[in-house]
């Protein structure tokens, strides 16, 4: 177990419905492990988290963050270069507090119908994976 550790999430608006049912299956994850989810920051979309995230990193209260969100395919190379940059700057940021950063996004490159079946196993394994950090 984890008692007395707190996560915090960051999610992308951008595909709202969707994003419901990571964090749905994000805080139900946590509460399984232990883990109390303190604050959940919704932004316009993935350019955005790492902002949030370093933000949220930078209290004392939160020992890790949980990105989730989608980068959908789309007709030219946007998504897979902004989702290089974002998932880069979550790596940054981690390093650079020594604090856990899950990563909870699909795609880039995600078609739509690959979507629903894996909401809730990205949302699942982000939060497992800053659970081991944290008690490792």
């Amino acid at each position: 177990m984890a008692d007395g550790l707190t996560i915090s999430l960051v999610v992308g608006s951008f595909h709202q419905t969707s994003c419901e049912i990571m964090v749905k299956k994000a805080r139900s994850t946590a509460r399984g492990l232990g883990l109390q989810v303190r604050d959940e920051v919704w932004v316009p979309g993935s350019m955005e988290k790492p902002l949030a995230t370093k933000r949220l990193l930078e209290r004392s209260v939160v020992d890790a963050v949980v990105v989730l969100g989608i980068i959908e395919r789309g007709e030219t190379a946007h998504g897979r270069v902004m989702g290089q940059a974002v998932i880069q700057s979550l790596i940054d940021l981690q390093l650079a507090t020594n604090k856990p950063v899950g990563v909870g996004i699909l795609g880039p490159e995600i078609l739509p119908e690959q979507i629903p079946p894996r909401l809730a196993p990205y949302a699942e394994a982000a939060v497992k994976a800053v659970h081991a950090m944290l008690v490792s």
